[in-house]
């Protein structure tokens, strides 16, 4: 029997989302990954004294054993389907700002700074850095209106190993002077060019894809929105990303600039945006109408609920329930900017407290409301099939890549999180985590089997 010497074995508790509705706690469990960061084998109930045995029998030799403590366990790494990547140094900023009047205030002026390649190199370092610091290991970024710059941001995002999809941001009317791309055709030579770099860095998009980025239809006209219609026609594959139905002022702007359409999702199909490959961000005000139309045409939603309870005006409290019930993809973003927080764990604990005011709004007998189970699967594998990775990365079925982290809410960690109990069931364990952890309890963080962060 030949011996196979696997990168990574791991031995304790690990924890990942089978389906929407199950949380999957698997004690004294058994993890193999392979040299390519491919999970090989993933066995529970594996008694210490039985480990030898069992890796014999999978001709595993591992390079790195890893025998978990207790407060220790293996969990799939986040994804954020909604970053803003320029937006890393004005987070919290414009806090209660009206959604457009925030974005003029606050946002433009910030993103336009991104012209400086050495002002993108060094904030885009902070931004990767700190994303793989905070767990997420799959991030949809917006880049700024610039070329170079989101090259950049593609170049950091492989140079530190996180799984991304990176887009230049197509915005050419409605924003400040210094911050508008300087014609439509620019916008698409742009894009074409940030499309081209990406390919020539990732070609098989292992870790890095291009995304189609039109920021959303108030700065788009339909001149652009048809070019980036014929971009994603020729890119059959390729992931698409606005806003859409954010807020009630963005969505009336919207329809007055394009009066021949009385809703959103018509818009975007018709300029042929719209489908499986879509990443809708926010989705808080949708008409009955528009709902089945993303039902229909598969696309997916990325909640973001931080955001959603803060710029915007009002709170918008989307009905995340309903869209999960009707089979829609949903992942969660953090937004950065507009969220304030780039933390998934507050992603999280918001997407259960925005469902419970949209269960006051429409229900009141908790069928609105999100369960935990839920939120945990629209941060892991729920965002990885929003985002396009979802037969890679999410969970640690068989043969899907070893996205991962290392979690420890022992009380050696410190930090904030609440402190186990002898008696706490390893489910109480998760909760504490999601419910009261941070980045201090993220020990290590895995992509592709590779670690990107801690040691």
């Amino acid at each position: 029997m030949s011996r196979n010497v696997f990168s990574q074995i791991f031995y304790g508790t690990v924890i990942h989302s089978t389906s929407l509705d199950e949380i999957t706690i698997l004690e004294n469990a058994l993890l193999v990954v392979d040299d390519y960061g491919t999970i090989v084998a993933l066995e529970a109930n594996v008694q210490s004294e039985k480990v030898p045995e069992r890796l014999k029998a999978l001709s595993a030799f591992g390079i790195s054993f890893t025998t978990l403590q207790k407060g220790q366990f293996i969990m799939p790494g986040f994804v954020d389907t909604h970053n803003h990547a320029p937006q890393w140094l004005h987070r919290g900023q414009g806090q209660g700002l009206q959604i457009l009047e925030w974005l003029n205030q606050v946002a433009f002026h910030n993103e336009s700074l991104f012209k400086d390649a050495n002002h993108a190199k060094r904030v885009y370092r902070m931004v990767v850095k700190g994303m793989l610091r905070q767990g997420v290991t799959t991030a949809s970024y917006y880049g700024s209106l610039h070329g170079e710059a989101t090259k950049i941001l593609a170049d950091v995002c492989l140079e530190h190993g996180q799984r991304a999809l990176v887009g230049k941001c197509n915005m050419a009317r409605n924003a400040p002077d210094f911050y508008v791309d300087a014609s439509v055709e620019e916008s698409l030579q742009v894009t074409r060019d940030c499309i081209h770099h990406i390919q020539c860095l990732d070609p098989k998009g292992e870790l890095l894809r291009h995304v189609l980025t039109p920021r959303f239809a108030i700065c788009c006209d339909e001149s652009l929105l048809t070019g980036l219609g014929a971009i994603a026609a020729e890119h059959p594959t390729m992931a698409i990303q606005t806003h859409f139905d954010e807020s009630e002022q963005e969505k009336t702007f919207t329809l007055s600039l394009f009066p021949q359409f009385t809703n959103e999702a018509d818009l975007y199909e018709y300029f042929s945006l719209l489908g499986p490959r879509s990443i809708l961000a926010h989705c808080t005000i949708m008409t009955p109408y528009e709902t089945q139309r993303l039902q229909d045409l598969g696309c997916g939603v990325a909640h973001c609920p931080t955001a959603n309870m803060t710029v915007g005006g009002g709170f918008m409290a989307a009905r995340i329930k309903d869209l999960l019930r009707r089979g829609v993809k949903v992942g969660l973003g953090t937004d950065s900017g507009g969220g304030y927080s780039v933390s998934m764990l507050n992603a999280m604990r918001h997407a259960l407290v925005n469902s419970f005011a949209r269960d006051f709004l429409d229900a009141r007998d908790g069928t609105a409301a999100v369960t935990m189970e839920e939120a945990f699967h629209m941060a892991t594998v729920g965002g990885a099939r929003v985002v396009g990775f979802g037969d890679e990365v999410g969970n640690f079925q068989v043969g899907k890549q070893f996205d991962a982290l290392l979690v420890d809410v022992s009380a050696a960690r410190g930090g904030i999180t609440a402190p186990l109990e002898e008696v706490d069931s390893l489910r109480t364990m998760l909760e504490k985590f999601i419910m009261t952890g941070d980045d201090r309890n993220i020990v290590q963080v895995y992509v592709r089997g590779r670690l990107v962060h801690g040691c």
